[in-house]
C-alpha cells in the first residue's frame, strides 16, 4: 500500500486549539515527522503530546534543520530529509509532519512537501490555527478592520522597510532579532509622535504555553524574549 506525507498545523501551543482533523490524522499515521534535535525539544510535539499523551507509543523520526540562513546548508538539510521520508512512503508508511501554527506559514515543512511531490508522492496538508491569530484573540484586538491591510513580516528580515507600510503589520519568527526589531519600532514610535501619530505595539510571547507573556507597548518587553514572539504593531492618528 503506498504511504503519504501530511503536513499538521498543531496551532500556536494550546493544545485544545488542536484541530479534529488533525488529531484523526496524527491518530492514523504510522510514524511522526519531528522537527528538532529530540522528541522532547519540539514544540509540536508537546503540544500534540497534552492533548493525545498516548503519542508517547507512537514511532518517530527527527528531522533537525540548522538554525541558519545558509542557503546551501538549509537545502542539504532538507534534501535529506526529504530522501528519508520518501523511502517511508515507499515502504507504505503514513508519515505525519508535526508544524508549530499552520504549516502554509513560514514552515519549513513546506519545503519537504514540494520536494516529496517532486518525486511523485502522495502528500496532503492539514490547516492549524495560526499563531498571530491565537495572538489577536488572546490581546483581545482585531487584526483587520474595514480597508486595512495586513502584513506578515519574517522579523528577521529587513524591518526597516517595513515601516512604511500601512494597516497592520504582524512581525513573526524574529528570534535572535527581537532587540533589532524593538529598536526599530522605538524610532519609529519617536518619528510618529513628532507627527501627531500613535504606534500601537503589542506582543506575545509562547502564546498557549504555561510560561505565556502578553505585553501592551514596547515598554513592557522584557530584556529577552523568547523564539516564538508574536509582534503586531498599529500606526494611528491621535
Amino acid at each position: 500500500m503506498e504511504g503519504k506525507l501530511t503536513g499538521i498545523g498543531v496551532g500556536p501551543g494550546d493544545p485544545e486549539l488542536l484541530t479534529l482533523k488533525a488529531v484523526r490524522a496524527i491518530t492514523e499515521s504510522d510514524i511522526l515527522i519531528l522537527p528538532g534535535r529530540s522528541r522532547d525539544d519540539c514544540y509540536a510535539y508537546r503540544i500534540v503530546q497534552k492533548a493525545l499523551p498516548e503519542v508517547a507509543e507512537k514511532e518517530f523520526m527527527l528531522a533537525d534543520f540548522p538554525m541558519t540562513k545558509d542557503k546551501e546548508a538549509l537545502k542539504a538539510a532538507w534534501e535529506k530529509t526529504a530522501e528519508e521520508i520518501c523511502r517511508l512512503i515507499d515502504a507504505g508508511k503514513k508519515a505525519a509532519f508535526l508544524t508549530i501554527g499552520d504549516p502554509s506559514v513560514y514552515a519549513t515543512y513546506h519545503y519537504i512537501h514540494r520536494l516529496a511531490e517532486q518525486r511523485g508522492k502522495q502528500v496532503e496538508m492539514i490547516s492549524g490555527v495560526p499563531s498571530f491569530c491565537s495572538a489577536a484573540a488572546r490581546l483581545g484586538i482585531s487584526l483587520g478592520d474595514g480597508e486595512e491591510q495586513i502584513h506578515i513580516i519574517p522579523g528577521s528580515y529587513g524591518v526597516e522597510e517595513t515601516t512604511a507600510l500601512s494597516g497592520t503589520r504582524i512581525y513573526m519568527k524574529s528570534g535572535k532579532e527581537l532587540r533589532h526589531v524593538k529598536k526599530v519600532l522605538e524610532e519609529e514610535a519617536a518619528c510618529r509622535e513628532k507627527n501627531g501619530e500613535e504606534l500601537q505595539v503589542y506582543a506575545v510571547a509562547d502564546c498557549g504555553l504555561e510560561n505565556e507573556m502578553v505585553m501592551h507597548g514596547l515598554e513592557e518587553w522584557p530584556e529577552n524574549l523568547p523564539y516564538l514572539t508574536i509582534v503586531i504593531v498599529k500606526g494611528r492618528k491621535k
